[in-house]
């Protein structure tokens, strides 16, 4: 479950500290706790950028919706 922190974290600064999660998991040598740290780390950093894209696509659809209510009767 994601915590406080991660709630106030940024769309960049999760997605950044979520590169260099996949960066130092792919360079390897870490143990295997160290590896499952890091992937659920990852794990609830993505759920954050997850939920900033979420966020971000409901405000474009929404906008999107109130252009098209506006504009409907614009030409008649």
């Amino acid at each position: 479950m994601t915590n406080k922190a991660d709630e106030a974290l940024s769309y960049e600064q999760a997605r950044d500290e979520l590169i260099e999660v996949v960066r130092r998991l792919e360079a390897g040598g870490t143990t295997l706790e160290e590896s499952l740290a890091l992937w659920e780390r990852g794990e609830e950093l993505a759920k954050v950028c997850r939920r900033w894209l979420e966020g971000a696509r409901a405000r474009l659809d929404a906008a999107l919706a109130e252009e098209e209510e506006g504009g409907e009767g614009a030409g008649e």
